[in-house]
């Protein structure tokens, strides 16, 4: 896997979210059809044009018991004052960051990688989770590629 650990300030985001239960892996289907809604229904191409320097995002917001899932955004990063009418804005804390590159069409691509970031990094790495959000980055280019590069974002510190 390829990996590069950065640390970036605070920033906010916004967009539209969804609470996904991690129950029998609902939230990998709730997640696949809130991005195709999004797509079909003009929201992420808006977004598109309010877009930060990362791209489009999809943020995994830190696990809630209660609900045993947690909330998920469709966003960008905030790059102006007034919000459009229906859209939310989080606040990502200032953090440590293991980024690490997907490679290949969507979702498939980003699914084994967020396997593998819990399967085979964190158990032989020197660091641990951090209570932040996590974050898929989505850049421009056609996410239906074989060549398409897109990158998760977890928030560590050293174990």
């Amino acid at each position: 896997m390829n990996i590069k650990i950065i640390e970036k300030d605070a920033f906010k985001i916004v967009g539209k979210g969804i609470k996904v239960s991690m129950e029998n892996d609902e939230h990998q289907r709730a997640i696949t059809e809130f991005w195709i809604e999004s797509n079909s229904n003009g929201f992420s191409e808006e977004l598109s044009r309010h877009s930060g320097p990362m791209g489009l995002l999809g943020v995994c917001m830190p696990y809630q018991p209660e609900y045993n899932g947690f909330i998920y955004y469709i966003g960008t990063e905030k790059n102006k004052e007034e919000l459009p009418e229906g859209w939310e804005e989080e606040e990502i804390p200032e953090a440590k960051w293991a980024v690490f590159e997907c490679v290949g069409p969507m979702p498939g691509a980003i699914q084994n990688v967020w396997s593998r970031i819990y399967s085979e990094w964190f158990p032989s790495s020197d660091y641990k989770h951090d209570k932040a959000p996590e974050i898929e980055v989505y850049p421009a280019g056609d996410p239906n590629s074989e060549n398409y590069r897109s990158e998760i974002w977890i928030p560590v510190i050293e174990a």
